[in-house]
């Protein structure tokens, strides 16, 4: 099993296990980001925890790792901790002018890790200027820093309330990803970019973002991609509010049960950072009671 294919390429569906258990320090890294993008988060919070215990680059992905999986849940204040590490563990090891790695495996790559988690760290805490700051400080020289970057650019726009001037970094990441032959980073460019033009709400954009949008979850659902799943689910439950009553019902029923899935499956930390964050709708789990996140919410950064 090519584990770097399931991380970043056509497979991030499959099963990884092995990987994860008894694979080397890169595999083991691997192997837990592909248990994030299906949302096993508490399988891959283990292997992470290990391989920021042995330091050095992975180390560092390592933290910036289970930084994005604490995001995804709505941990922005935790996640600055394992960023903010993650740069640290970087620091004795120089600067590396050019890409050595493909998928961005090097220090490069790891430090535009580092540094992306931190400004989507300020976009969840509202310190808009801080994340403008942070990005600018980065050099994406590989195709999945690039993709981030565009991720983080729009993210911050949205936060920003220029969605206007989200959509153009939102493609770019959608083009990128697809150049690259990243399936679950085409996705996450879709999602960024289908909620961009659901923000939007010209009726050209709207029409379009709403089925890329169905499109994205139909294609996360056939793969698991869980961490995917809920986000794409609760943007569409909302928006579908606005036409009909019973798809909105519908899509919010799905968004439930693949929000509680995840919960199932994340580990304590993480399911206590969910149910206190504004960004989750962790509400919806319980019969009767509004959801205690907003439609535009900040659950895109990965």
């Amino acid at each position: 099993m090519d584990v770097r294919r399931a991380a970043f390429g056509d497979l991030p569906g499959v099963g990884v296990w092995g990987a994860a258990r008894g694979g080397g320090v890169e595999e083991r890294w691997l192997a837990a980001v592909v248990l994030g993008g299906q949302g096993h988060y508490a399988a891959a919070a283990t292997v992470l925890g290990g391989l920021i215990g042995g330091g050095g680059l992975f180390g560092s992905l390592a933290a910036s790792t289970l930084a994005s999986h604490r995001r995804q849940l709505g941990g922005h204040a935790a996640a600055r901790r394992w960023d903010a590490l993650a740069l640290a563990l970087l620091a004795d090891r120089g600067e590396k002018g050019v890409e050595e790695d493909p998928d961005g495996v090097d220090v490069a790559g790891a430090r535009a890790d580092a540094l992306l988690g931190l400004a989507a760290d300020a976009v969840g805490a509202g310190r808009v200027g801080e994340a403008r700051r942070l990005h600018e400080r980065v050099e994406p020289l590989g195709w999945r820093s690039r993709v981030r970057h565009q991720w983080v650019a729009a993210e911050i726009e949205l936060a920003d309330g220029h969605a206007e001037r989200a959509v153009a970094p939102a493609e770019r990441a959608a083009a990128l990803s697809r150049e690259a032959g990243a399936t679950r980073h085409a996705l996450k460019s879709d999602l960024v970019l289908g909620t961009t033009l659901v923000v939007l709400g010209a009726p050209a954009g709207l029409d379009r973002g709403l089925d890329l949008l169905h499109c994205d979850l139909n294609h996360t659902d056939q793969l698991g991609l869980l961490s995917l799943i809920w986000p794409t689910g609760y943007v569409l439950a909302n928006a579908q509010e606005n036409r009909t009553y019973a798809d909105g019902q519908n899509m919010k029923e799905r968004t439930q049960n693949a929000l509680s899935c995840v919960l199932r499956r994340a580990d304590p930390i993480s399911r206590r950072l969910a149910h206190r964050s504004p960004w989750v709708p962790t509400a919806l789990l319980r019969s009767g009671e509004p959801p205690n996140a907003d439609p535009e919410a900040n659950f895109l950064t990965d």
